[in-house]
């Protein structure tokens, strides 16, 4: 009885959604060159540098490597990214002799679709002609997808984000199973979730790790396809006190991407 009241102490104490931003974090090596998307694939890669990935190198689209930005910026545009970082060049540049020439070790996006093969929609929910929501685009989402060594995404896992099938492939996975003719990159790797953790076999999706307190059954309920069950689900390892504390009070001290302590089970 003991060691189930101390993981449910532990669950209370820290937030699905703060899960999800540590657990993508600790999925960058130090000293990886990162291209960056801006909201939460931004938090957790803010998050490593301060934590176990001091030397990781940020890169984003504006035209800035080796960002070292002191709060969340608010977009690729924030004054905050230029402040410190190691060179300010642009938006061709960043593309052209970083990106295309294959320098970039991961992709990080976000995703307001994403479907079993890894496909990622942030252009258009329902038809591109007439959507019912028009979304920001690719912005360089796409070349990213196809050139970055590994690709991975951070995004909020419910039956309209994780769907049977993208309303518009803004950025390609393994559609049909494989990756697109001429794709450098090695495609998508990892999905971490606020229920779980994904990875690819054969360009399909599949189950790797589920959080403290998340089932199959509620994981299965919050996808919009029959991701299989493995035979062991592993759970994914709880976040430290030190990782809640710099993402709280430091990484996103304003709370604006994630809700905190107390919210645990009820999201």
């Amino acid at each position: 009885m003991g060691a189930i009241e101390t993981s449910l102490t532990l669950e209370s104490t820290y937030s699905r959604q703060e899960l999800m931003v540590i657990t993508a974090a600790r999925a960058l090596r130090n000293s990886q060159v990162v291209f960056v998307g801006i909201g939460l694939p931004n938090l957790s890669c803010n998050l490593a540098r301060k934590t176990h990935a001091p030397d990781l190198q940020l890169v984003y689209e504006s035209g800035v490597f080796g960002a070292a930005p002191e709060r969340v910026p608010l977009s690729i545009g924030d004054p905050a990214l230029v402040a410190g970082a190691a060179s300010v060049c642009s938006l061709a540049e960043i593309f052209l002799f970083y990106l295309q020439r294959g320098l970039i070790d991961v992709g990080f996006l976000g995703a307001a679709q994403i479907d079993r093969h890894g496909n990622i929609n942030t252009t258009a929910i329902g038809s591109y002609e007439r959507p019912k929501v028009r979304l920001p685009g690719s912005g360089g989402a796409c070349e990213i997808a196809l050139m970055a060594r590994e690709v991975f995404v951070v995004v909020r896992q419910t039956p309209k984000t994780f769907v049977q099938k993208v309303d518009f492939i803004t950025s390609p996975g393994y559609p049909g199973g494989n990756r697109p003719v001429g794709a450098t990159g090695g495609g998508p790797q990892l999905i971490m979730t606020d229920l779980g953790t994904y990875s690819f076999v054969h360009g399909q999706m599949e189950i790797r790790t589920l959080h403290p307190g998340v089932s199959y059954d509620e994981a299965r309920a919050a996808t919009g396809w029959d991701i299989p069950r493995p035979a062991r689900i592993a759970t994914t390892p709880e976040p430290t006190s030190e990782e809640l504390r710099i993402l709280r009070t430091d990484v996103d001290r304003d709370g604006a991407y994630v809700t905190s302590k107390g919210e645990g089970r009820s999201q």
